[in-house]
């Protein structure tokens, strides 16, 4: 995305940390009319709630991105980055790509153009918390999203609530982010913990035997903990006998400490839960103490990332599931229109973080044009109808008891570096994961919805 004049501007204010304030795409004055008048309208039958009417009062609407470009999830963050701006370009632009999936979308939404301003979260709750607010109070943002840590996505969402603005969770792993945690201003789309767990869990005692004796690193968070107890509760189901876990911090350089106490687990598997960066040195250090030598891997939530960063010759083999990888494009027509054009603009392959913001902006601007307001109560009730829409990975709608999206992801192998065709080529694509046959009931995770 280029600065604008306008973006500028609207930076005066926001901290060091902001790196972006930008409008895409401006719609032809005559297009903004309709909008115009239909807010006119919408503004004497809805009272006042958050940002309504003020952050719909112009002829564009501003959407807030707090994304971690530092920190230890900062190249799902920057990734992340990409999807979003792909998708408000394409918004703007009424594209046809993004009509496939919010098929009531002209240009931009509702006729207006949306803006789109990015702050570093720095993988810290406390710093997203801030770039939010200061989005929602200076920006009189309607929409805030963005996030790779669930730490980050819950202090978030319970912001948002507080203020009467939607948020959109990118990337979240807790059961706790439409479980107990669960916001009426707050949706999740990706899958997550339990999700995960419950799908590869007999994908693992297949194809590496069900009586395996597991030991676990742990990031010490709620994603972290809440993944270790659902892949302990459906890997023993299938036979696997938990022998331990080694907690550390978040964005810990050094394992040895854990690595140590590991390799004299008397485990044959190593369960990795870390994430991101985490991820990628406590596999690097887990192969230096010779641990992989000895012991399966398996990285139940794996960022696409891991491959890149670690290498063929360790990922060989090791199984874990994604949020999207991109050889869906030759499944499913939608995902191949998106892997072409993020590659056209960025001269590269999508992750999922890119593919989750993407599919996230999408449809939210489905939502409003079902709503046909930007109220936001009444843009609460279009996803809680649970309407379906065609994603890149089949159908894709919310559940409306706790805001979870209902998708479908892929569990993958990690290749043998003789079978790759290129360097991106990184996984086989085991099984496409029907989301809705994973889902927890509702209820199970404690969400208790408050009004809107």
């Amino acid at each position: 995305m280029a600065d604008s004049n306008e973006g500028t501007k609207q930076a005066a204010g926001v901290d060091r940390r902001t790196v972006l304030k930008v409008g895409l795409g401006a719609a032809a004055g005559g297009a903004l009319l309709p909008g115009l008048s239909g807010v006119a309208m919408a503004a004497d039958k809805y009272p006042a709630v958050g940002n309504y009417p003020a952050g719909v009062s112009g002829d564009s609407v501003f959407i807030g991105l707090t994304v971690d470009l530092t920190g230890p999830y900062s190249a799902e963050g920057a990734d992340e980055r990409k999807g979003y701006e792909l998708a408000v370009e394409q918004l703007n632009a009424g594209a046809a790509e993004i009509k496939k999936i919010s098929p009531l979308t002209k240009k931009g939404i509702l006729g207006k153009t949306v803006k789109v301003g990015v702050i570093d979260a720095e993988t810290k709750p406390n710093s997203a918390v801030q770039a939010a607010t200061r989005f929602i109070h200076e920006n009189k943002a309607m929409m805030i999203s963005g996030s790779v840590s669930s730490a980050v996505a819950i202090a978030l969402q319970k912001v948002c609530n507080r203020e009467k603005t939607l948020y959109l969770a990118a990337i979240s792993g807790s059961n706790e982010t439409t479980g107990v945690d669960c916001q009426r201003y707050g949706f999740r789309l990706c899958y997550f913990a339990y999700m995960a767990a419950k799908a590869i869990s007999p994908v693992l005692a297949k194809s590496l035997g069900k009586n395996r004796k597991a030991v676990y690193l742990v990031p010490d968070y709620t994603y972290g903990h809440t993944t270790y107890d659902s892949m302990k509760e459906f890997t023993e189901k299938e036979g696997w006998t938990t022998v331990g876990q080694q907690v550390h911090p978040l964005g810990a350089k050094d394992y040895s400490s854990y690595l140590i106490n590991i390799a004299n687990s008397g485990a044959d598997t190593l369960v990795v839960i870390d994430y991101g960066a985490d991820a990628a040195n406590s596999v690097k250090q887990a192969k230096q103490f010779g641990i992989l030598d000895k012991m399966k891997l398996v990285v139940p939530y794996m960022s696409p990332f891991l491959g890149e960063e670690v290498g063929a010759e360790v990922m060989q083999g090791v199984y874990g599931s994604m949020g999207f990888w991109w050889t869906l494009e030759d499944r499913y027509p939608i995902a191949k229109d998106f892997v072409a054009a993020f590659e056209k603009k960025f001269n590269e392959k999508p992750h999922d973080s890119a593919y989750i913001a993407y599919l996230n902006t999408a449809l939210w601007a489905d939502a409003i044009e079902r709503a046909g307001t930007f109220y936001t109560p009444e843009v609460i009730k279009a996803y809680e109808k649970g309407e379906k829409r065609q994603g890149p990975v089949g159908d894709v709608w919310f559940r409306g008891a706790d805001h979870q999206g209902v998708v479908n992801f892929p569990i993958v192998r990690g290749k043998k570096p003789a079978d790759m065709k290129n360097k991106a080529d990184l996984f086989d694509i085991v099984d496409v994961i029907n989301g809705a046959d994973y889902l927890p009931p509702v209820g199970l995770l404690g969400c208790k919805m408050g009004p809107a």
